[in-house]
């Protein structure tokens, strides 16, 4: 079978099918834009939670149940503090207390999924500031609420993306540029006259690869920052921190070294460019919601692309006799990885549609 796709998702699709026995190449495409490359790593469904939603929320605490045996099995360390939520404004948790409460409503079933052992089988809760202040003191004023979820998680992605390429050498995977001529833009029924499967992988660049997702996979631009602690400066939060600043969403996740703040949201095709306006936005935010964030360097600015689909659910399916979709997986590319990888597992026991 050919995976093409070398990200997050293409590289679990393919190591977890060596593993079961399938003979696997990859034709990574190679864009440095890519989402897994420039991903914050958020492991955090409930935190991602919101209304209309709730099939793509489920899903997320699945797969939030596979990632401490994935990441063990890759060598992968995991950033286990939970995530904190936070608003600034009325607005703000007025818009927590809701997320609180979908995830509470038994007729959603969340706390009822395999995945919600992770989260220490506890209700969501909605604390005031002092309640939330005391599980991250270097939190701004102008914060007014949170939510604590102890059991979402977090990963480096680029540390993520290396054990996966090396897991995939080992278990005899081979990594291409190009697969049997195909090449980015092209249809994949040039690799289906030759290989068994070929598994669509490609993230925002999906939708050219065959008719059925033409229409279906766009890409979601988000621009995204890395700030490296310095001497002197406050150390690294060890939780995910996520803000809603007068309803825009910002994310703050920790690294050994400092953070990745992120994500703008653009429909914006595939423009590549960094915009001022973008790096203002999110370093005003981040600033607001943890100001000694201003006493580190700023690193990286860098662009990346989502997979979109019309409803954020991802489409892990044959598309038809010998090509199978996983892609349109949006922000949650990094959680629902084992997941989806499990998935097209399943489906190639099972033979082509």
């Amino acid at each position: 079978m050919a995976v093409v796709g070398g990200g997050v998702i293409g590289l679990s699709v393919a190591w977890c099918a060596a593993r079961a026995g399938f003979s696997v190449s990859v034709c990574d495409l190679g864009s440095p834009h890519a989402g897994s490359r420039v991903a914050g790593g958020m492991l955090a469904p409930v935190a991602e939670a919101w209304h209309g939603e709730e099939t793509v929320t489920a899903q997320g605490v699945e797969a939030l149940a596979l990632w401490p045996e994935f990441a063990a099995a890759l060598g992968v360390e995991l950033f286990n503090d939970g995530t904190i939520t936070v608003g600034t404004s009325p607005g703000d948790v007025a818009d927590l207390r809701r997320i609180v409460e979908l995830f509470n409503n038994p007729g959603v079933g969340l706390l009822n999924n395999p995945g919600a052992g992770l989260l220490n089988d506890r209700r969501v809760e909605l604390l005031n500031s002092r309640a939330i202040r005391q599980l991250e003191p270097s939190l701004g004023p102008a914060v007014r609420g949170g939510m604590f979820v102890p059991g979402d998680l977090a990963v480096d992605n680029r540390a993520l993306l290396s054990a996966l390429h090396k897991a995939c050498v080992e278990a005899g995977v081979k990594i291409e540029s190009t697969v049997d001529g195909f090449a980015p833009g092209s249809r994949p029924t040039t690799v289906q006259a030759r290989r068994a499967v070929t598994v669509i992988a490609a993230g925002a660049w999906s939708g050219s690869l065959h008719p059925a997702l033409e229409d279906v996979i766009r890409p979601v631009k988000g621009e995204i920052l890395r700030l490296s602690w310095r001497p002197g400066a406050l150390p690294p939060p060890t939780r995910t921190i996520r803000g809603s600043v007068s309803g825009r969403s910002v994310y703050l996740v920790p690294r050994k070294d400092g953070v990745v703040v992120g994500a703008t949201q653009y429909e914006a095709g595939f423009d590549t460019d960094v915009t001022v306006a973008g790096v203002r936005d999110l370093l005003r935010d981040a600033e607001t919601v943890l100001p000694g964030i201003a006493e580190y360097a700023l690193t990286e600015a860098a662009v990346g692309f989502r997979a979109g689909s019309p409803d954020n659910v991802p489409i892990v399916r044959w598309l038809e006799p010998g090509v199978i979709a996983a892609t349109g997986h949006h922000r949650n590319g990094l959680l629902l990885a084992p997941h989806t990888a499990a998935l097209v597992v399943e489906l190639l026991k099972g033979g082509s549609a």
